[in-house]
């Protein structure tokens, strides 16, 4: 699935989705992530990472 298409099935922007790809987002709406896990068919943690800077 492409980004583009991700964007379009979820209703958020692909620069937003972009941002979080890159790993360039300071944070995430839990409506954002509710609704690519639901596109995705995935929880939350299946998404994100912890990183210690």
């Amino acid at each position: 699935m492409t980004l583009t298409e991700l964007a379009n099935r979820a209703g958020v922007s692909v620069v937003n989705l972009s941002v979080l790809k890159n790993g360039r987002a300071r944070a995430v709406r839990f409506s954002t992530l509710t609704a690519i896990c639901r596109v995705l068919d995935c929880q939350p943690g299946d998404l994100l990472t912890v990183r210690n800077t």
